[in-house]
């Protein structure tokens, strides 16, 4: 199930909450238990991760279950 990150105008605190996908639009409460709070839009940022293949380098699965074509 998704995490949503949320602001609520009233207070301005930021909390998440966990919820279906189809209920994402939904209102949601904050925890000092205002209604009035806005769905944030969430970044995902991954680093440091490795320039080449990991079938080029050794790694990763390639043993024939990942369906990587090797």
């Amino acid at each position: 199930m998704p995490l949503y990150e949320y602001r609520c105008r009233a207070c301005g605190v930021v909390f998440e909450e966990r919820r279906p996908a189809s209920e994402s639009t939904w209102d949601a409460t904050c925890p000092d238990g205002h209604d009035d709070a806005v769905r944030l839009l969430s970044v995902f940022a991954a680093t440091g991760g490795r320039s080449e293949p990991a079938a080029a380098t050794g790694g990763g699965c390639c043993g024939g279950a990942c369906g990587c074509g090797h």
